[in-house]
């Protein structure tokens, strides 16, 4: 499981085959690439800066993965996250999965964005032609979320 948060671009061809490189296990691979939208709630985005706590980050990302691969039959998996100025167009964030067969791969990946969206210690601050404003997490990311969570007994 690896994990990388970074300012610098990243390129997606490059690491989903470094992540299945020399793997013959691997049956399937999925991954979601995340990018800065130009328009969000109704406004435009001229530019965005993703804030975070190092530290605290990285343990948060690890902790997804691990999860991830204790629910699902997981060969490998990579959370790349952006922080810094970033413009529209821009990537923001990748995670891919590789697992021996699709529903794995897929349900894995599924469960560490939902998870990234609403639990991740990031601080996503948008400039809009109102002026600059802190964005939550959305009330629809938090019911994606529900779906992982066991009923309460």
């Amino acid at each position: 499981m690896h994990v990388r948060v970074q300012t610098e671009d990243f390129d997606l061809s490059t690491e989903v085959r470094k992540l299945r490189e020399g793997n013959p296990t691997i049956g399937a691979v999925v991954s979601f690439l995340g990018l800065v939208r130009d328009l969000n709630d109704g406004q435009t985005v001229s530019a965005m800066e993703l804030e975070h706590y190092p530290v605290m980050t990285e343990k948060a990302l690890e902790d997804i993965s691990v999860q991830a691969a204790a629910r699902w039959s997981v060969i490998d998996s990579l959370i790349i996250h952006r922080v810094g100025p970033l413009l529209p167009l821009d990537q923001i964030v990748l995670v891919v999965v590789a697992s021996k067969h699709r529903g794995d791969a897929f349900s894995a990946c599924e469960f560490m964005m939902d998870y990234l969206k609403t639990q991740a210690p990031f601080w996503k601050k948008e400039q809009t032609e109102t002026g600059a404003r802190w964005v939550d997490a959305r009330e629809s990311d938090e019911s994606a979320l529900q779906k992982w969570t066991p009923p309460s007994s």
